[in-house]
């Protein structure tokens, strides 16, 4: 083991070890990773990963809260580059896209029925995700709304819904049928469908 190895935090330690965890699960898929995979691929014995955490469901429930932390902030960073609320929304939405081609491990870690079913704490916290985006997404429809870009009948909450549900739909249909499709090329060309159902003042949209 190398003295780079020993001198690593815990901090340190437990996010190799996460950042490990999320590349087998792209690759084998969540349900064939083991711990000794883990190990073997950080370069540490079996008994070291549960001395950082004392069960599996607690290093993936730790992958959650890293893919979590990360996917927000390239949301925010793409939210912040919007020249209006209606471009911070595109902008959200192909960050995402790309975030997950650059992470394909993403929809085996959150559509698996072995995360979902048999670990309560990692549905809660995906539920939480979720609940978060459609929220960020539903107030800059309201700013959206105020700004005169989208129709003035919106429902809000129902357009935050249709806007997360489409990128769910784009993952799993590029992630499981089309699988050597980029999700932003696909997004871009469902996304000027989602900009005339709310009704977009913007030219492209509403000439659909």
């Amino acid at each position: 083991m190398s003295e780079h190895r020993q001198r690593l935090s815990a901090e340190e330690r437990q996010e190799e070890i996460i950042r490990a965890a999320v590349e087998l699960a792209g690759e084998q898929g969540v349900e064939s990773v083991t711990t000794q995979a883990m190990a073997d691929a950080v370069g540490i014995t079996q008994g070291a990963i549960f001395r950082h955490f004392p069960t599996k469901d607690m290093i993936w429930l730790g992958v959650i809260h890293w893919v979590r932390g990360r996917l927000m902030s390239v949301l925010d960073m793409a939210a912040d580059q919007g020249k209006d609320p209606l471009d911070s929304l595109e902008k959200m939405f192909f960050a995402h896209l790309g975030f997950v081609d650059k992470v394909p491990a993403i929809p085996k870690l959150v559509f698996t029925d072995q995360l979902l079913k048999k670990n309560p704490r990692i549905k809660e916290l995906i539920r939480s995700i979720l609940a978060d985006y459609e929220t960020k997404v539903t107030a800059l429809l309201v700013q959206s709304k105020v700004q005169n870009l989208v129709r003035q009948d919106l429902d809000e909450h129902g357009a935050a819904v249709m806007f997360t549900g489409i990128i769910q739909g784009l993952v799993m249909r590029v992630s499981i049928i089309e699988a050597r499709k980029s999700l932003v090329a696909e997004g871009k060309l469902v996304f000027p469908l989602f900009l005339h159902g709310i009704g977009s003042t913007r030219p492209g949209a509403a000439n659909l």
